[in-house]
């Protein structure tokens, strides 16, 4: 891949318009496909406003949890800000406080991309809005249901999401009732489209003014915390691996790759014992925290110059 268009690419992945238009492409195809597969409306008395509501409305939840969920920022603050479950390790400034702030708007702006794409476009489809509200359609200006039973009212209209066979006089009816919920349906759709344009601008304009930074300020901290993150998983990744190369050497003898096995050790039971007890925890007041599954025996069986392995003769 040639450097402009790498750039190109990583200018788009780390752009937010690129990444929520990603997030509803994908909640549109979603949708479109488990509206497809497994919504059937019941088209019974009683069941199908309970049916439609939770097509409309859990899943949308759920996709809100899980984009909350997703968001490694939001973890990240959790453990540095919120969780009492840790010391306290100093003094948060007001910057932090702001900046923190921030950066909960930006989680919970992206959160809310999946959940409002499901809603609108449900609504704008009007498959669930017209099964769910079959039940409440208004009816008593047709005079085909002047000598209906309520009961048998409530059962009629029930069936028809569903397309059952009526009687030709409420043909009609039922046309019209199915338009007037689609309408009612695509309208509250375009309202909330419309409402959350508007609360994304309002939010995204007063998070510009309520910042401490400026806008030169606020894209090199964005960079910067984009690098740092990079960097620092970059760095962990190879500061553990050589740190666990070291741990399997003083354990075995060898390490995974290296052709010199004549100092291989065969390890005890005990050592085999605590393997299974990993020690990745850096608490209390040691200066030091221990990173090792083997704990400190193998180390300290080494240091105090017990038999380190086999030699092998070649």
């Amino acid at each position: 891949m040639s450097p402009t268009l790498n750039n190109i690419v990583s200018s788009l992945q780390r752009s937010g318009t690129f990444i929520n238009s990603l997030i509803a492409a994908s909640t549109i195809g979603g949708q479109q496909l488990f509206s497809s597969l497994t919504f059937r409306c019941p088209c019974q008395v009683g069941k199908n406003f309970s049916y439609g509501s939770a097509f409309l409305v859990i899943p949308a939840f759920l996709l809100l949890v899980a984009g909350y969920a997703l968001r490694s920022q939001l973890w990240t603050m959790a453990s540095e800000y919120w969780c009492s479950c840790t010391p306290p390790q100093r003094r948060i400034s007001p910057l932090e406080c702001k900046l923190a702030c921030l950066r909960v708007f930006s989680i919970t702006g992206r959160a809310l991309v999946a959940p409002l794409t499901w809603l609108a476009v449900t609504l704008l489809t009007g498959t669930y809005y017209e099964c769910a509200a079959s039940e409440f359609a208004s009816v008593d200006h047709y005079p085909v249901f002047d000598n209906v039973s309520a009961s048998k009212r409530k059962e009629i209209l029930a069936g028809f999401p569903c397309g059952r066979s009526a009687p030709s006089d409420m043909i009609p009816v039922r046309d019209e009732v199915s338009l007037l919920h689609r309408y009612q349906s695509q309208m509250l759709g375009w309202i909330l489209i419309t409402l959350a344009t508007i609360a994304g601008l309002v939010s995204r304009c007063l998070a510009r003014c309520c910042s401490p930074l400026t806008s030169l300020q606020h894209c090199y901290w964005t960079s910067h915390l984009h690098n740092e993150r990079e960097l620092f998983e970059r760095a962990a990744e190879q500061h553990s691996r050589l740190l666990v190369l070291q741990r399997i050497k003083k354990l075995f003898g060898f390490v995974p790759g290296e052709e010199d096995v004549r100092h291989i050790r065969i390890p005890s039971c005990q050592d085999w014992r605590d393997i299974a007890a990993p020690n990745l925890l850096c608490m209390g007041d040691d200066l030091q925290g221990h990173y090792s599954f083997l704990r400190d025996r193998v180390d300290e069986e080494n240091e105090e110059g017990k038999p380190e392995g086999i030699e092998l003769k070649p």
